[in-house]
């Protein structure tokens, strides 16, 4: 690995590296952020942590950092909140805008944007405190999965194999967001497409496919054991590779992502169509994370691929 000669690695100025922050994956993020400012620094970059979690905007205005590399997950730094101060402060940014993050945080209108696109995605139901659980039972089918729409890594998600169990999987999905998605549970393999650029630009790295100890990519088998076994390049035919990847791409564009991303795709089973489940604007940089892997699958290495991120920071509001 080679640093960038001394006027690239000026030309980026005062880098914020900011990580941590408020939301329940604050733990993931201080381990993604940890390494993005090793490899910033690596790169002869000069990088400084920033938590927006312990400290405050008048601070990070303070600072007058040139531009940011943000890599907070979840709620208040992938949700379009920080990208919105980040606007109004004109400190220039990693990935998307304010609205692509905001809409990417919410599944529920994710999906409307894709349905509306003509895109696949799991049939589902919105519910409420007054939502009649067995009559979305029966429609959606068991078992279904039962999710809060605003929360990332699996958080306070639940499997629902059986009627009686439905409930219970609503109020842990209920204690943490307004609503409650519940989906139909799509049987098959699990994918995922990492994506660099924007606009006509974007595109996919090559697919990994997830392969979690009795299916279960939980918030433990994601960041904290090595149970889970990838696959990157991900084993299939060579048509559906390109079909996964264009409709993931075209999936991130419909919401106007942009920078980077990682769309996470479902292939059925019994007839193999593809299935996009959410898009991840602002997406894990741990050592168990899937866009490095990625990169490196297409000999990017995970030093280059932050420098190359950084480079595409800038503010998305016009004048």
């Amino acid at each position: 690995m080679s640093t960038l000669n001394l006027q690239d690695a000026k030309s980026f100025g005062k880098v914020g590296v900011l990580f941590g922050g408020r939301s329940a994956e604050r733990e993931v993020s201080n381990m993604s952020g940890a390494g993005v400012l090793a490899a910033l620094l690596s790169k002869g970059i000069d990088a400084h942590a920033f938590d927006p979690g312990q400290r405050s905007l008048a601070e990070l205005a303070a600072e007058k950092f040139d531009r940011v590399f943000i890599a907070l997950h979840g709620r208040y730094g992938e949700d379009g909140s920080l990208q919105g101060a980040l606007e109004l402060l004109g400190i220039p940014y990693t990935g998307s805008g304010v609205m692509a993050s905001s809409v990417g945080m919410d599944k529920i209108t994710t999906k409307i944007v894709w349905l509306n696109a003509g895109l696949p995605t799991p049939r589902y139901a919105v519910l409420n405190a007054q939502s009649d659980l067995a009559a979305t039972a029966a429609d959606l089918g068991l078992p279904l999965i039962v999710k809060p729409p605003h929360e990332g890594s699996t958080i306070g998600i639940t499997k629902v194999s059986e009627a009686g169990a439905f409930q219970a999987a609503y109020d842990i999905a209920a204690a943490l967001d307004d609503s409650v998605l519940a989906e139909e549970f799509v049987t098959g393999r699990e994918f995922t497409v990492a994506i660099l650029g924007g606009g006509a630009a974007a595109r996919a790295l090559p697919i990994v496919e997830i392969v979690a100890p009795e299916g279960n990519y939980d918030y433990q088998n994601k960041y904290f054991t090595d149970d889970t076994k990838y696959h990157c390049p991900a084993v299939l035919p060579e048509a559906l590779t390109a079909e996964m990847q264009r409709i993931a791409v075209e999936a991130y564009r419909a919401l106007g992502c942009e920078g980077w991303g990682r769309v996470d795709v479902l292939l059925r089973e019994r007839d193999q169509k593809p299935f996009l489940l959410e898009v991840n604007t602002s997406p894990g940089m741990t050592s168990h994370s899937l866009v490095p892997m990625a990169a490196r699958a297409e000999g990017i290495s995970y030093e280059d691929l932050c420098v190359e991120i950084l480079r595409t920071a800038r503010l998305k509001m016009k004048g």
